[in-house]
């Protein structure tokens, strides 16, 4: 039977709100400091990566979990105006939906974030239905989803015998366990999107290239990114470097996650493993060209 498949791609993950407050000075308790700027955002590694996946012009579903407060709205509408299809967001009561908030000044920050719905993602919560009008399946901040995990192989296997290719974004693991299962999932995923700091901390390689090649002898293709030195793609035992696109950073918020986003835009519609990940690099530029993790894509 020939299955439809109306999306590109179907994103599941964290979607909360970034609240960004700048030119603070450090914190302390029992005082109150003034800020010169604040700024609400899209937030989220997977919700961004949503959004500017479907700006670079691809078909995007994604399938999370928000509250039912103002946070989850806005969320929503953002992800709505970017023109992705919502409609397996879940909205829970009891919780509200996770927010971080942001204190810049200079070049340094700190963040501290509520998780709150962000872990409540499982993995049925993506449906046979789901699955079968996608042609790919892209999970992100996998650390933080807690509750995914025990289901998170058998989902991504399923994926892959309904024809779906299949891509995960870990993120920092805040437990500094660096298991929580993902190598089993990585059996199943056709490209794994770590940074370095990642790629390191699960392998214990003494560099990114030893990194890469470890990696991609459990997922299909392996892209570490390196920030500002670019990429190392490994795949099939070839491995090859691209470079970072020059740009003058304002925010680099969302600069991996839009480095997935450019790659997968590129892949999805046929182009080669150097391609994409010349165009993972090209949006990851853009991305720090303006604050927030979306707003050089809006």
């Amino acid at each position: 039977m020939k299955t439809d498949r109306r999306l590109d791609c179907l994103v599941a993950g964290d979607a909360n709100a970034d609240l960004l407050i700048d030119g603070i000075a450090q914190l302390e308790f029992e005082k109150e400091k003034l800020a010169t700027d604040m700024k609400l955002v899209l937030g989220g590694s997977s919700s961004i990566f949503a959004f500017n996946l479907a700006r670079l012009g691809a078909k995007v579903g994604f399938v999370g979990v928000v509250g039912h407060d103002f946070f989850g709205k806005f969320v929503e509408e953002r992800l709505r105006w970017a023109g992705v299809d919502v409609r397996a967001l879940r909205r829970e009561r009891r919780i509200g939906t996770g927010l971080t908030i942001w204190c810049k000044k200079g070049a340094q920050r700190a963040g501290i974030t509520y998780n709150g719905t962000i872990a409540l993602l499982r993995a049925r919560d993506i449906t046979e239905r789901d699955l079968r009008r996608s042609r790919h399946l892209h999970v992100g901040s996998y650390f933080l989803l807690e509750k995914f995990h025990p289901a998170a192989p058998a989902l991504f296997r399923r994926a892959q015998k309904l024809g779906l290719t299949t891509s995960l974004d870990c993120n920092y693991d805040p437990a500094e366990t660096w298991d929580s299962g993902i190598r089993q999932v990585l059996r199943f995923t056709d490209i794994f999107f770590p940074n370095e700091t990642e790629a390191l901390r699960l392998t214990n390689a003494p560099d990114a290239e030893h990194a890469a090649r470890e990696l991609a002898g459990l997922a299909r293709i392996a892209v570490v990114k390196l920030g500002a030195r670019g990429a190392v793609v490994c795949s099939e035992g070839k491995l090859f470097r691209v470079p970072a696109v020059k740009a003058r950073p304002v925010d680099t918020t969302g600069a991996g996650d839009s480095f997935d986003a450019g790659f997968l835009a590129c892949f999805l519609k046929g182009g080669s493993l150097e391609a994409s990940a010349r165009a993972g690099a090209a949006a990851g530029a853009r991305a720090v060209s303006a604050v927030g993790g979306t707003g050089a894509f809006e």
